[in-house]
């Protein structure tokens, strides 16, 4: 693998201190973290106006953008593994991240380093603050969070591929400023439809606007209202669609220990078996898009991977907290689903992976989310319930939470409700037994909290 990172000055370990308003990493992370007071404005004009600046940085680049309700993560860790065993150098760019704030700008598979952080940051801020006092207002935290992935990519490191998901939606998202070489929407679901819309086609017509002028895409999406809308968004801009389903498709092969095998068929050849260590349906199809997603990369642009690296690479990918059993005694398992289809899929996972004698539910949430239609499909499994609240501005109040709970159809009765997350997990802890499974879901931010307690890691900063 090589290195071409960009030999910097400023702060390091030799103890050297960047020149600007920002010395260390904490000062640059809590500007940039506090911009959030902004809040979500969807918009392309600011995130282009400070591009403009830097002479469109992005320009330089080659991005793989990743949109969709569920599944972004996965299909962004799978990408990013199979482009690092064949050899290429590959940035990625995730949100929300569980542990630090560095988590979501990566470059093959490392952080952006702390003191890079720091003399982004410092450039950036003077156009930041002038910006600000425009007729447009601040730039929110995840816009100047987008330049500074940007910078970083265009100047320091220079991958040959990033991965780049977005934040939310797609048309309006900070994200799609970029114009990538290839686009993908791995499905539609109902989420942030206080943002994107309140039916599957405004969701769905939210997402195709990553499609760009002749890029390819490929999508997981099913429902045909919202297929309708990706192919007319695709036809339109002359863009080929590659539909799973359709173009597409995966086949299960079997399971191991903690892994399943498929065989994935595609326009341009099969190939069986591949296998991932990540389980569920629903992984399967993620790992299918990104297979998809790399076949179309092939074809187009000649991206080369030798026998048995796409196998490898699927192989060791890895999604912290989706279905992810962090403690053994007693079993724990974390998942980050937090609308009706992730908990569908968790469910789903559930029934076909895993045994257990007594099934304890610990969820809290976020208030914009369709909580009634999120908690049946979960909790007529399980046997007791604790709810309680993320440590997040916009959770919502356990009480609450635990009233739309009661009023689901199989809604355990041994029920509790515990807003502080850490006595919740105490509880969760205390009464699951050898032969149970604990469960955590409902909201990243709290899986983000408690895998950081599980796994003692004291450098969990946890945010959007």
């Amino acid at each position: 693998m090589s290195d071409k990172r960009e030999r910097t000055g400023g702060a390091s370990g030799n103890g050297q201190q960047e020149q600007g308003p920002f010395r260390t990493y904490e000062e640059a992370r809590d500007w940039i973290t506090g911009l959030s007071a902004f809040g979500i404005r969807p918009g392309l004009e600011r995130i282009t106006r400070l591009l403009e600046r830097f002479d469109r940085p992005d320009r330089r680049l080659r991005f793989i953008h990743v949109a969709g309700t569920n599944g972004k993560g996965s299909v962004c860790a799978y990408l990013t593994s199979v482009l690092r065993a064949a050899g290429y150098d590959v940035g990625t760019f995730t949100s929300p991240y569980l542990t630090r704030f560095t988590d979501r700008i990566r470059y093959n598979g490392e952080d952006i380093p702390d003191d890079v952080l720091v003399r982004l940051a410092n450039e950036v801020k003077p156009h930041v603050d002038e910006l600000a006092s425009s007729e447009l207002g601040s730039p929110t935290m995840f816009e100047v969070t987008t330049l500074i992935a940007i910078l970083y990519f265009a100047k320091v490191v220079y991958p040959d591929y990033v991965v780049w998901e977005t934040g939310l939606g797609g048309r309006l998202d900070v994200t799609n400023i970029v114009v990538p070489v290839v686009s993908v929407i791995t499905n539609i679901g109902h989420d942030h439809m206080d943002v994107l819309g309140g039916t599957l086609e405004s969701i769905a017509a939210e997402k195709a606007g990553i499609i760009k002028n002749g890029v390819p895409v490929v999508s997981a999406a099913k429902q045909p209202e919202a297929v309708r809308i990706i192919g007319e968004t695709a036809a339109a801009r002359k863009s080929t669609l590659y539909l799973m389903g359709r173009d597409f498709r995966e086949t299960p092969l079997g399971t191991g220990d903690g892994t399943q095998r498929f065989r994935f068929e595609g326009p341009f050849r099969a190939i069986e078996p591949l296998e991932i260590a990540m389980i569920g349906a629903h992984q399967r199809e993620n790992a299918a898009v990104a297979v998809m997603t790399l076949e179309v990369l092939r074809q187009y642009y000649a991206l080369y991977l030798e026998e048995g690296v796409l196998e490898e690479g699927l192989r060791k990918a890895r999604w912290p907290g989706r279905l992810e059993i962090v403690r053994q005694e007693p079993r724990v398992l974390l998942d980050g689903a937090h609308n009706p289809e992730g908990m569908a899929a968790l469910a789903g996972a559930l029934r076909d992976h895993f045994r257990w004698r007594r099934l304890h539910l610990m969820i809290g949430a976020l208030a914009n989310k369709n909580h009634l239609d999120m908690l049946r499909h979960i909790l007529p499994m399980a046997d007791s319930l604790i709810v309680t609240e993320p440590d997040f501005r916009k959770k919502l109040d356990a009480e609450e939470l635990a009233r739309i709970a009661a009023a689901v159809p199989g809604c355990p009765a041994d029920a509790a409700v515990e807003p502080d997350w850490r006595r919740a997990l105490d509880m969760l802890i205390g009464r699951t037994g050898p032969e149970d499974l604990a469960v955590v879901s409902g909201s990243l931010y709290l899986i983000a909290d408690v895998r950081s307690s599980l796994l003692h890691d004291r450098d969990n900063e946890k945010g959007w």
